[in-house]
């Protein structure tokens, strides 16, 4: 079969597509055909060395969505031919991949592979953001940074159907349109004001309940400004590099702020916590409150070309790979 693989970090340049052999699936593990391979940000930092991954040669990708050609041992709950979904460890940028069955999840017919494959990780980013984080209540206002990204674009949807007042931040006015498409009801344009002097008149001084920032340098601490007292600012992604140390006791000086970075992974390793956060995605996106746009659908051997791209930030909502 083939893989997109590594041999060292570096520019999208290393992302090379090679013949490779695939072992059975072994103990617990499902062997899954692709239909569609999800393209993340998260990928990009394994590629340039930002995440370290487990060694060389290696395939990034880490969701996708198929059928199931084989079972491991000791695997119940699952046939060939069924629709599956999930998010797992690296590996997805491959025609075929052997996932852990308790990552997998099984995909309703009402949800595409190319949408599942498009969604999993950010889908159930924006769900545990949303719903475990800081649990968006109504008639809280909540900013999200980078509002035209594939996170971004979830955020936005799901709350403003949460009865949240969602105030956006993006980079240029094409994607500043897109974010007022999905449900902003303020947008912000990053690049040319102020994000925080500009959240201060928007609520009128009463500032947001919580900042989702997938960005990271370039804007912190300007983020812990649009925060009232008691506010969460919640670091999942760092699209502009990362966060550097900082005092704690600028918390403490803003507010009595709380500051996390939850990573997707760790909700995942609760088998009945992947299953409710899975059901409460489908269940958001079925009912149509989420749409989830996927805005290129391109051949696993462009995936360099596609990582450039990426790394530009000159991509919106969600990209995925098909063999």
């Amino acid at each position: 079969m083939r893989a997109i693989r590594i041999h060292k970090a570096g520019g999208p340049e290393v992302l090379q597509l090679e013949e490779v052999e695939l072992a059975p699936p072994g103990p617990g593990e499902v062997r899954v055909r692709h239909h569609a391979i999800g393209v993340n940000y998260l990928d990009v930092y394994y590629r340039s060395g930002l995440y370290a991954v487990p060694g060389f040669p290696a395939t990034l990708g880490s969701e996708g969505a198929g059928e199931v050609v084989a079972l491991g041992e000791g695997v119940t709950g699952f046939k060939p031919g069924d629709r599956v979904a999930y998010v797992s460890t690296l590996g997805s940028y491959a025609e075929e991949r052997n996932v852990v069955a308790r990552h997998l999840v099984p995909l309703p017919e009402t949800v595409s592979y190319e949408a599942a494959a498009g969604m999993m990780l950010k889908g159930l980013t924006a769900q545990y953001l949303l719903r475990q984080t800081y649990r968006v209540q109504p008639g809280d206002t909540i900013l999200v940074h980078a509002a035209a990204g594939g996170v971004g674009q979830i955020l936005c949807q799901w709350g403003k159907a949460l009865g949240a007042t969602v105030i956006a931040t993006v980079g240029s006015e094409e994607k500043g349109k897109i974010a007022k498409s999905l449900g902003a009801d303020h947008v912000i344009n990053y690049s040319t004001e102020d994000f925080a002097a500009r959240v201060g008149e928007i609520t009128q001084g009463a500032k947001c309940a919580v900042v989702y920032d997938g960005v990271g340098k370039a804007t912190f601490p300007a983020s812990l400004d649009c925060l009232r007292p008691f506010g969460i600012f919640a670091s999942y992604g760092s699209a502009s590099g990362a966060i550097e140390a900082f005092n704690l006791g600028i918390l403490g000086g803003k507010g009595s702020l709380f500051a996390t970075r939850p990573t997707l992974f760790t909700f995942l390793n609760d088998r009945a916590r992947l299953e409710t956060m899975a059901a409460e995605l489908f269940d958001i996106v079925g009912k149509g409150a989420v749409k989830i746009e996927v805005s290129e659908v391109a051949p696993l051997a462009e995936a360099a070309r596609i990582h450039t791209a990426l790394e530009a930030r000159k991509t919106t909502a969600s990209i995925v790979l098909v063999p």
